[in-house]
This record gives C-alpha cells, sequence and structure tokens, in this order.
C-alpha cells in the first residue's frame, strides 16, 4: 500500500481550535525538538491571527518567538497560512503590505504557504501565490469547504481544476473549517477533487467538530489522497482535528505505511497536556454529532468567541438563539463560506441582531464592504430587502462611493510617523493598536521556555545554589529528587 504523510497542526490550528490562540513562544521548547524529529512533511506554525493575538493577550513579539521556533525545529519545513486580500483584520489589506507580510515571513524561516480566499477571488489567490513562489517557498491555494444551494461537487472541483493549472501551485489543500463534511458528501466530492488535482498532491484538512472527520480522511485514502493534517491528541478532536496517533493506528488497519517516528508522539502529547492542565485550557476529545452544525456551519472556535461575546452583555444563556440567527444572516448574506473572515462577520452580526432586538439596525463597516462587493462577489444573491437596508442606512450612504485604498509602504510607514522602521515594525503596527504594540515592546524578548509549577521549585533551587560564592559541594534532596553537585578541579 502507499505511504501517507502527515502535516502537523498541533502549534497552529489545533491551539486555534481549542486554546483560542493563546500559546506563548516557550510553551513549545520543551517539544519542538520531538516535533521536528517526527519526519512530518510540513509543520503548520503561524498566520496574522496568532501573530495579533500573542501581542494583543500575551504581550510578545511574534516575530521573535517566530525565530525561535525555527531555531528549534531547524530540519522542518514551516508552514503558514494567510488570506489573499488581507491578515489579521476582516476587512482588506493594501497588496504592498500582503507582499511585505509574505516576504517576511520568508526571511523568518516560512517555506510553505496555503493561500485562500472564501469568495474565490482567483486572480487575487494566484498573485500571492506567485509572490510566495517568487520568494522560493512552497505555494498550496486551498479550497475551503462550505454548504449551500451554490457549493456543488463541481464548484469545488472546478476551483481545484484552476489552481492545478497554475505554474506555481506545488499542492492543493482542502478544509473542511466547520467540520461538516458528511461522510456521504465526502463519497462523492473528495473523489471530484482528486479528478480534478490530476497529478497535483491534495491535502485534507477536516475538523472533527462532530466526528466525521477520520471518516472523510479514509474515503480520502480509498481515492488516492496521501497527505493528512493531524494534531497531538491534547490539541486534537472537538473543534480540531483528528489526532495523529489515532490516524496512525487506523493506517496499520488500512494497510498503509507512514515515515513517522511514533517514539515521538508520546512526548509531544505529555508536554502538551501538562502545559493544558497548568493554564485551565481543554484538551480535545470527540464531540457528540450534531444535526445542527449542517445548518449554522461555524468553526469550533468562533462558537467560543461568540459564547464570549455575549458574556459581555450577559447573555450568555441566549447561544442557540444566536446560532439560529446565524442561518438567516448567512442566507440574508449570500450563503458566503464559514471561515475567515465570514465566519467572524455573520457571528458579530447575528449578535448585533440579537441584541438590538431588530435585524441589521447596526452594521459593521466589514459587513457593509462586503455587500458592496469589495470581498468579491458572494456565491449567491443577497437578500434584496437586507441589502437595501444596509446600504440605506447613513453609514452605508457613506461608504457608496468608497474604494479600497492602496498606499504604498513609504506612504504607510509615513502614516505611522516613522519613515524608518523595520518592515517587522510596520506590520506589527498595521496588526495590533499602538497600545498593545507598545507593551508588547515594553515585555521585552519571549520567555524561551516554560516552567511547570511542580517543577518550579526544583530550577529555584538549582539557580539558588548556582549563585553560591564557590560553594565545595552542593547537596539538594526533594522527595523525588537527590542531586548533588561537586565543585570540579580548575583546569
Amino acid at each position: 500500500m502507499s505511504e501517507i504523510e502527515f502535516i502537523d497542526q498541533t502549534l497552529r490550528d489545533g491551539q486555534q481550535s481549542l486554546w483560542g490562540m493563546r500559546i506563548r513562544a516557550g510553551m513549545a521548547a520543551a517539544a519542538a525538538q520531538d516535533i521536528d524529529r517526527t519526519g512530518f512533511r510540513r509543520v503548520d506554525v503561524t498566520a496574522s491571527s496568532l501573530f495579533e493575538c500573542m501581542m494583543r493577550y500575551n504581550h510578545e513579539d511574534p516575530w521573535q518567538g517566530l525565530d525561535l521556533w525555527r531555531q528549534w525545529m531547524p530540519t522542518s519545513t514551516l508552514r503558514a497560512g494567510t488570506r489573499d486580500n488581507c491578515i489579521a483584520k476582516f476587512g482588506l489589506t493594501p497588496d504592498a503590505l500582503m507582499d511585505l507580510w509574505i516576504k517576511t515571513l520568508v526571511r523568518h524561516g516560512i517555506q510553505s504557504f496555503w493561500v485562500y480566499d472564501c469568495m474565490y477571488n482567483m486572480d487575487k489567490m494566484r498573485r500571492i501565490c506567485e509572490i510566495a513562489a517568487g520568494e522560493g517557498a512552497e505555494v498550496v491555494p486551498a479550497v475551503m469547504f462550505g454548504i449551500s444551494p451554490v457549493h456543488t461537487d463541481e464548484y469545488f472541483a472546478d476551483r481545484v481544476r484552476e489552481m492545478a493549472s497554475w505554474a506555481c501551485t506545488d499542492a492543493i489543500y482542502f478544509e473542511d473549517a466547520a467540520g461538516i463534511l458528511s461522510p456521504g458528501r465526502g463519497e462523492t466530492l473528495i473523489p471530484a477533487l482528486v479528478k480534478a488535482a490530476g497529478a497535483t498532491p491534495l491535502e485534507l484538512h477536516c475538523h472533527n467538530t462532530i466526528g466525521t472527520a477520520a471518516l472523510n480522511y479514509v474515503t480520502g485514502l480509498k481515492n488516492g489522497v496521501r497527505i493528512l493534517h493531524t494534531a497531538s491528541r491534547p490539541l486534537a478532536n472537538g473543534p480540531s482535528l483528528p489526532s495523529t496517533e489515532m490516524m496512525i493506528e487506523n493506517l496499520r488497519w488500512l494497510g498503509h505505511e507512514h515515515g513517522l517516528d511514533v517514539s515521538r508522539l508520546g512526548p509531544v502529547a505529555d508536554h502538551f497536556e501538562r502545559v493544558a492542565k497548568q493554564e485551565g485550557w481543554p484538551v480535545g476529545s470527540p464531540s457528540e454529532f450534531s444535526a445542527f452544525a449542517y445548518r449554522h456551519q461555524l468553526p469550533g472556535g468562533m462558537t467560543g468567541t461568540l459564547k464570549a461575546q455575549l458574556t459581555q452583555y450577559g447573555m450568555q444563556d441566549r447561544l442557540a438563539e444566536v446560532l439560529e440567527e446565524v442561518v438567516q444572516v448567512r442566507e440574508d448574506l449570500g450563503h458566503p463560506i464559514s471561515a475567515t473572515p465570514f465566519s467572524q462577520l455573520m457571528g458579530i452580526q447575528a449578535v448585533l441582531n440579537i441584541v438590538t432586538g431588530e435585524r441589521y439596525s447596526v452594521v459593521p463597516d466589514e459587513v457593509m464592504i462586503y455587500v458592496l462587493g469589495h470581498l468579491g462577489k458572494p456565491p449567491a444573491p443577497l437578500n434584496q430587502n437586507v441589502k437595501d437596508r444596509i446600504l440605506g442606512s447613513p453609514r452605508g450612504q457613506a461608504y457608496l462611493g468608497w474604494a479600497p485604498p492602496q498606499p504604498s509602504l513609504a506612504e504607510l510607514r509615513a502614516q505611522y510617523g516613522d519613515p524608518g522602521m523595520s518592515d517587522e515594525e510596520l506590520l506589527s503596527r498595521y496588526l495590533v493598536p499602538s497600545d498593545d504594540l507598545a507593551a508588547t515592546v515594553a515585555a521585552g524578548p519571549p520567555t524561551p521556555h516554560y516552567v511547570f509549577r511542580d517543577s518550579a521549585e526544583l530550577v529555584s533551587m538549582i539557580e539558588r545554589s548556582s549563585s553560591l560564592r564557590r560553594p565545595a559541594y552542593v547537596y539538594i534532596r526533594r522527595a523525588d529528587v537527590e542531586l548533588t553537585l561537586r565543585r570540579g578541579p580548575r583546569r
């Protein structure tokens, strides 16, 4: 049988789905060497939203954090994901800054990019793919899955066929972000995608939100897919992806081979399970089947965000009502695929509709930009009454003559007040408010390690002992450790 390759999602989509992108750079220190030597085809490590969260919530410099991960995983091909028209925010990013984002990530060790656009602006996707290829990086354009009357098997196959025709395409990535690809639909869609890709490798990236992802991976294996996305068990399952451990077991029973060093999976899983326990973060567990997920189609991480937003309004008990409203909003807005930014836009609009008690009485600017077509052509026609209400508002009228600005890098540097700022600082200033960036700078370099409380006392004793003035020896004893340090002869 065939040898199957794995792309590791522990540090990117695993922790994004389960930990809300709150990981700190040092949390990977003790596991990075094992990840590096496991033998993954690629290790996905970052995206602009992770950069934003590291600065906003952790006050860590993500560029320095990425450099640490690159240092700790020297043999791995590191991957980043990006939209073709925006970094971090839900609107649009100038082309000059998009290009700089790709080039700067390459300088910091990213060698592979997956590129997506839920509106399938194919010209924009191809342009960013060619920028990445020009920097010597691997290029993997992505097909994002959604369910609607428009999104047929042939619709997705046509996009794959076009992506495969680009000279810069190295592989094609299929993602089911909401975890709603049913096994029955998988039996028809996956073969259609494989056929459309031709000789171009197809990667499967399916979230296990309702427990069907592994079944779809098996369907992929039967139809010639040889690249699967998984995560270490504590950061797998639920809204995340299938675990590497379980898929390896499945391969064994299905007669497939792999090149992973399985002895390194346990230490990685043990480490991140301890991190989750100490931080009070969840570990992945299989989810029960939910037919409702096929209607609202929100990724698991976005559902968590909605819970937090409702809590701010003291309305945490109204989540089910908001999810039902998401179904209506998605239909009103022409059935956009529910992945960033559209899962956020639909979720935020649904919350506003519920909180205000009147649909579309308050509309975010990003939704107006979408309704005006600046994010691409919606898959299906918008509800005309909703469109008229949004654009007929005073704010909507103000946007009628708006066009996305395209400032140069020099103009952007001048806008932020320092024509000589580095590329990294310019991108960071674009990603987060000035207060968050100032706090990040004030915090200093990221801590290059992570100390568990159950071992912190021992570390403290060793550090104190090393500060003593010329002791002949130091003896440390604890219930589980006995350590003697003796001074050696001078050389």
